[in-house]
């Protein structure tokens, strides 16, 4: 996926996150993160979108930690994030292509790391906003859901942070059924952070399975994995270890 159909998913995104935690109120429960009601939601996710977006237009090239979040509540708080929202999208869209700032995974630019990544964290967050309303949830497009798993596996999961890890080493296959080629994932589990490849190739102990986008927010413990074969210790592992630390 390029810049420009990140940016349109941030964008997309966005909008769907503020009308379900619209509907669902400040008070609702998020089960999907069940610490947080809506409001934590809104302050958390509209506090990253000001952070990444602070790294470009003031061409941060160093680690910064994201700001406070607001005493704001209801329709200020709703503001609030749309204002950061609408922001992030327009500073993604007219920032110079070849603008230089800090990122923390691999990348042809930085800025299609914080295109892809706010895409990523806005959408999964649209799904707990979702979740906390109850209903039908948005769908995520099948290229998207392979273009996230691509950058959970090799590139959040791929840093020294990752906990996703084993004393003994394990193979665990990820593979979406729906893709057009179907897509494949080995990932190596040892005491060091996990190493993935787009392959099948290595022999898996355990192979979490489905369709693209159920497997995409199950990878973010979002939903149950669609379908477990093998070894399922191992899909217990990384639904235990695989939080994300964003720095």
């Amino acid at each position: 996926m390029d810049i420009s159909r990140h940016i349109q998913v941030v964008s997309e995104e966005g909008r769907l996150l503020a009308r379900a935690a619209e509907e669902a109120g400040p008070d609702a429960k998020v089960p999907t993160c069940p610490d947080w009601e809506v409001r934590d939601l809104l302050r958390h996710t509209g506090m990253v979108h000001r952070w990444a977006a602070a790294f470009i237009t003031e061409r941060r090239t160093e680690f910064r930690l994201g700001g406070q979040l607001p005493d704001l509540d209801g329709a200020a708080l709703l503001d609030w994030f749309r204002e950061g929202h609408a922001a992030l999208v327009d500073t993604l869209t007219t920032a110079p292509p070849d603008v230089e700032c800090w990122a923390f995974l691999p990348s042809p630019s930085p800025l299609a790391f914080w295109a892809r990544r706010q895409a990523n964290e806005t959408t999964v967050h649209r799904v707990d906003a979702e979740a906390a309303r109850g209903g039908t949830p948005s769908p995520v497009g099948v290229e998207f859901a392979v273009d996230g798993i691509e950058e959970l596996l090799l590139g959040l999961h791929a840093r020294e942070k990752s906990q996703v890890r084993s004393a003994v080493p394990r193979v665990l296959r990820v593979r979406a059924t729906d893709a057009a080629a179907e897509w494949s994932w080995t990932v190596h589990l040892s005491e060091a952070s996990p190493i993935a490849e787009r392959s099948a190739t290595a022999a898996a102990d355990c192979e979490v399975s489905g369709q693209a986008a159920r497997l995409y927010l199950a990878l973010w413990n979002r939903l149950p994995f669609p379908e477990v074969t093998g070894d399922r210790s191992l899909a217990a592992l990384w639904r235990q270890k695989s939080g994300i630390v964003m720095r």
